[in-house]
């Protein structure tokens, strides 16, 4: 599992000319899923970049998670994350081609899974 977080104002996922996400203040985060990759490795990710202290605090300091400063999660299905890019064609074979891509996408994004793995 990969994951590219940005912290983000005003981020929007248009698909066919409709918005199909959007937040206003938190994090766009692109996740890839490779084989073997389940509910643990999730769990871990979760854990992980919930308590990232990259929002800064009154000082200035980068001292906050998304949790501290109430900021929402746009994740993003990016199998690409996997690609071998050795050659002119990348290879996007690793890439998790499994359906269920979406509802893991949807848990992370999820209250239940922020009250439970933080």
């Amino acid at each position: 599992m990969r994951a590219v977080v940005q912290r983000a104002q005003n981020a929007q996922v248009v698909v066919d000319d409709r918005v199909v996400g959007n937040i206003l203040f938190g994090l766009v985060i692109l996740v890839g899923f490779t084989e073997g990759d389940g509910l643990e490795q999730i769990k871990k990710m979760v854990h992980k970049v919930l308590n990232l202290r990259i929002f800064p605090d009154d000082n200035g300091v980068m001292n906050r998670s998304v949790l501290d400063v109430e900021g929402k999660i746009l994740s993003v299905s990016q199998f690409t994350l996997y690609a071998d890019t050795k050659r002119k064609s990348p290879k996007l074979h690793q890439g998790f081609k499994w359906r269920g891509s979406k509802e893991i996408i949807r848990f992370m994004e999820c209250g239940t899974c922020k009250r439970n793995f933080c």
